[in-house]
């Protein structure tokens, strides 16, 4: 392709809104174009580096087994009531109304819709083992979206689903899946690690989800993964051994309520105490949380040294929508500011407390009165609970739950989720089929899901540099680009043409920037769009027959002959990732 034939707008700014270097990457380099918040219009170069990712996923998911169908991204209302998602899905569910007043949602994510094309297809063992994928538009009406691709309204995904007769069956098809997903993220170079992850509104038995690890500053996902075995989790579900559990009282104290003028927080709780009244650690304390449950008050309690884990505190309320109470429901709940809430003397409001509050004795806790804590608060004598469960969140150093190796905690981007749904579905739905003794049994299924856009978003995070991105090879839109630093003068062009010409019958995709541009131009836009390998033509090397070629990874520039130009590009071509 010719650049002049092309529509590649590089800027020279970023837009204001972008925070990651990823968006503001592709942005630059005229790869994507906002419409709206968190809706993208794909320009050329992104549509070749969607196709390319597409074809990769296509040819692995072939080659396991799946078949590929195209579902109606539109679906009636009926078929999510059917499962019970309707009611559970939240706002982030896309709905409208047509004109007749009929409820439809815009699918972002399609169990309901093949299941209940399943439901009236499938009806023997015999037709199963069956896995069914599809790329398509999705929608999720995001409350904030945010980094470009990466958390959009609008998206494309491929998502499979998989129907099995036996648990044994299943669970092939399912590790089938995941030998697939590896061989995709390394074809497309980038290097993946499988967590395992919580299940969430999708529901079933378990999950994973494929993270690409990126720099601190970058990701959404926090990843927890042992320094010595191959444990690993997102920060959702991930779990420690305590290392230094507190000591407990033998003997139950009296309640006593204390002063603790101007101190929110634990740190300063601590330091009042120790310096008053006792010894005491945040291994003592315990923080009481209030949270909005759609809509309603509910309570979290957990140790003052530990972090509460959002997700693992709603798989006990199972909110639909659950934030962190303002200010108003607090005093509403507590009739004290924020930062002296306690268990103590609360009515009518779910109290969830973590399994390590369980075992201690003599707490201290907010007294739900300005500057006031309770000593000695005792669970079941002075408050109670509606449930307990494992509720915190693992950090950087604790102990592996399986080994005595310590977590890591790293960030990272999520590509794809791999879930067991097992009968959730089916069973739901009335999606049942006779086995080989001609009994009615609902089908095993698994969904399997990979970002098609947020993935090529995540190799820009992972590879780039100040200049522009770095694409891997395969998914670059072109893979080698040639500047010729004057196009206008008949020698440069005449190279450039049959350089061009030489390689592009050779099936390697190429660039060719025949702009009359100013030579520092062009090579800055190339450096921005990051194709693999770069053959810059200049006067002086050409009068010695020779054009430079450079990898966009490497500084390193190698003089080569034109007419071993193809020969060489297909030498650097193999070395890169």
């Amino acid at each position: 392709m010719r650049w002049t034939q092309t529509y590649i707008p590089t800027l020279r700014d970023a837009p204001a809104e972008a925070e990651l270097i990823s968006h503001k990457l592709l942005v630059r380099a005229g790869y994507i174009r906002r419409l709206a918040s968190g809706i993208y219009l794909y320009l050329p170069l992104m549509q070749r580096v969607i196709q390319k990712f597409s074809q990769i996923v296509r040819e692995e998911m072939d080659a396991a087994g799946a078949v590929e169908i195209t579902m109606s991204a539109l679906a009636p209302a009926e078929v999510w009531q059917k499962s019970g998602r309707y009611e559970t899905a939240g706002r982030e569910q896309m709905r409208l109304k047509d004109r007749h007043g009929r409820d439809y949602v815009l699918n972002g994510t399609h169990e309901e819709v093949i299941t209940s094309l399943v439901a009236g297809e499938l009806k023997s063992y015999k037709q199963l083992p069956l896995n069914m994928y599809q790329i398509q538009i999705k929608f999720r009406d995001e409350i904030r979206p945010r980094f470009g691709l990466m958390r959009g309204r609008e998206f494309i995904m491929k998502d499979a689903y998989s129907f099995d007769a036996d648990v044994e069956s299943h669970r092939l098809s399912y590790q089938k899946m995941v030998d697939a997903y590896f061989k995709i993220f390394k074809r497309a170079g980038l290097d993946s690690r499988m967590v395992e992850s919580d299940t969430g509104a999708m529901g079933g038995e378990s999950a994973h989800e494929f993270i690409v690890i990126v720099d601190t500053s970058a990701g959404e996902e926090y990843l927890s993964f042992c320094d010595t075995c191959e444990c690993a989790a997102n920060r959702e579900k991930a779990t420690f051994r305590d290392e230094n559990p507190p000591t407990i009282d033998t003997e139950t104290k009296d309640l006593e309520k204390v002063t603790t003028p101007n101190v929110t927080s634990i740190e300063q709780v601590t330091k009042f105490l120790k310096a008053k009244f006792l010894k005491v650690d945040a291994q003592r304390l315990v923080k009481t949380l209030i949270y909005n449950a759609d809509g309603k008050p509910v309570v979290a309690l957990i140790r003052g040294d530990r972090e509460l884990n959002e997700t693992k505190f709603n798989n006990l309320v199972h909110a639909v929508e659950l934030e962190l109470a303002d200010e108003e429901m607090v005093r509403k709940v507590t009739g004290a500011p924020v930062g002296f809430a306690g268990p103590v003397g609360l009515k009518d409001i779910p109290i969830y407390a973590d399994n390590e509050v369980l075992a201690l004795k003599n707490i201290i806790v907010g007294a739900n009165e300005n500057d006031t804590h309770y000593l000695n608060a005792n669970l079941d004598r002075d408050f109670t609970i509606t449930e307990s469960g494992d509720i915190i969140a693992a950090s950087e150093g604790d102990l592996c739950p399986k080994c005595e190796g310590r977590l890591m905690c790293k960030k990272g981007i999520e590509v794809g989720n791999t879930f067991m749904l097992g009968t959730k579905y089916s069973e739901s739905m009335g999606a049942k089929f006779l086995d080989n003794n001609g009994k009615e049994k609902p089908f095993f299924m698994g969904s399997y899901g990979i970002g098609i856009t947020r993935t090529p978003q995540a190799a820009v995070e992972r590879y780039h540099d100040d200049s522009g991105i770095i694409w891997p090879k395969n998914i670059a839109p072109y893979q080698v680009e040639i500047v010729p630093l004057n196009y206008k003068q008949d020698p440069l062009r005449e190279a450039a043409d049959s350089i061009y010409a030489e390689l592009t019958a050779a099936g390697i995709d190429t660039l060719l920037d025949d702009r009359a541009d100013r030579a520092g131009v062009k090579l800055n836009d190339a450096d921005l769009i990051g194709c693999p390998v770069r053959i810059t033509i200049g006067a002086k090397s050409l009068d010695a027959g020779n054009v430079e070629l450079k990898a966009r990874n490497s500084s390193d520039v190698q003089l080569v002959q034109v007419s071993e130009i193809h020969e060489a590009v297909k030498a650097m071509l193999e070395t890169l990732k």
